[in-house]
């Protein structure tokens, strides 16, 4: 029997700077491993009450607190910059010269806490002709030379929705430097800045698109290579009750399968197969075969069948089937929290300072009314408070 142990962040301090949404998923995801993370809102009237408030538009705030600072003003900055004094992590979500405009650089923070991992997340390069250009997920795609890949050869291209470069070339590159960075600690002792930008992170992950296109794997126009729509044993398929199944049958065995369950015999040919020629009319022998049948006729087809043919379930039809969301990914020894089935599907929110002053007691001993008060809608720092 595998014993087990704390989940692997535990013990974290990280500091996440409100912001839009990929900074606050990369807060999520260390939180969901153990990490304490609290959340730093602006200024609003009466917090700190104790009364119910409005959650802010974040939606990913599980296992986060919150406590609202200004730190435009020089009360807000000391209490800032005291907790970050003794804080693992600084989840940077602003535009390129905002921390230093604040008198929050990272040199000026290294230089008080040389343990202190500042993750600095940006949609455009730092530098470069877009540096100081507002943007938004379908613009690092765009740049980066990734969205004039994507889409069908009949249409322009086609963004999918905001995932490729917010999360996977934004969020999830940031969380690798930032396990670098600490995995790098444990021997230097020192933290350091994290430069993350979503152009170059979903410019990395399509490293292989890059190199293919010297090969017949994708050195065709868009919309008309192997794995982009352009092949027919690739593609998603309309069935008779509206419903879609989604095909990949790449390998030769695969296809035999597939065109065995379509009842298609006649086209389990492999130089018909490998001929882009009689690709067009292939793809219109699946299209009308499947819309023969609606998506649960041929699930009961393909089901257990090595086809690579499964079906498009939406969010709602999941729901209904898996009840908790698994962490990505599973540590057998020292695995992260469990989602139970309400976090998984829903959010609460978090309003601006829920939490926030009792994680600051746990972390410093801070007490609001004695070492912490409110004025003008956010949080300072008494004199007398001490780390």
């Amino acid at each position: 029997m595998v014993e087990v142990r704390k989940p692997p962040l535990e013990g974290l301090r990280v500091i996440e700077l409100a912001g839009l949404a990929p900074v606050p998923f990369a807060g999520l995801l260390l939180a969901d491993y153990g990490a304490s993370v609290l959340r730093i809102d602006r200024p609003l009237p009466h917090p700190h009450d104790g009364k119910p408030r409005q959650p802010t538009a974040d939606l990913l705030t599980r296992r986060k607190s919150s406590i609202a600072v200004n730190f435009k003003s020089s009360e807000g900055r000391a209490l800032l910059e005291a907790i970050l004094l003794e804080a693992d992590i600084l989840l940077d979500p602003f535009r390129p010269g905002v921390l230093e405009s604040l008198s929050l650089s990272p040199h000026q923070l290294l230089a008080k806490n040389s343990r202190l991992i500042i993750a600095r997340l940006t949609g455009f390069r730092r530098d470069g002709q877009y540096a100081a250009m507002a943007g938004h997920d379908i613009n690092y795609l765009a740049v980066s030379g990734i969205l004039g890949q994507l889409g069908r050869a009949d249409g322009p291209p086609y963004p999918p929705a905001n995932i490729l470069a917010d999360f996977a070339g934004g969020v999830l590159m940031c969380a690798l430097g930032i396990l670098l960075a600490l995995l790098e600690r444990t021997t230097s002792g020192k933290g350091q800045v994290v430069e993350n930008n979503m152009v170059d992170g979903v410019g990395y992950l399509g490293s292989m698109m890059r190199f293919a296109r010297n090969n017949n794997l994708w050195n065709w126009p868009r919309g008309q290579n192997l794995l982009d729509g352009g092949c027919p044993w690739y593609d998603v398929y309309p069935c008779k009750d509206g419903g879609h199944m989604a095909v990949g049958a790449l390998e030769p065995q695969f296809f035999h399968r597939l065109v065995q369950g379509l009842e298609l015999p006649e086209l389990d040919n492999p130089s018909l197969r490998e001929d882009r020629t009689s690709w067009p009319a292939m793809r219109e022998q699946f299209r009308h075969r499947f819309l023969e049948k609606t998506r649960r006729g041929w699930e009961n087809v393909f089901n257990g069948a090595d086809a690579c043919c499964t079906p498009v379930l939406d969010q709602r039809e999941l729901e209904g089937i898996e009840k908790e969301q698994s962490l990505p990914v599973g540590l057998q020894a020292s695995p992260g929290f469990p989602i139970n089935e309400k976090q998984s599907w829903t959010s609460a929110g978090l309003a601006p300072g829920i939490g926030g002053p009792d994680i600051l007691y746990q972390w410093f001993g801070w007490k609001l009314g004695r070492d912490l008060q409110i004025k003008e809608g956010g949080l300072m720092k008494t004199h007398a408070a001490k780390l």
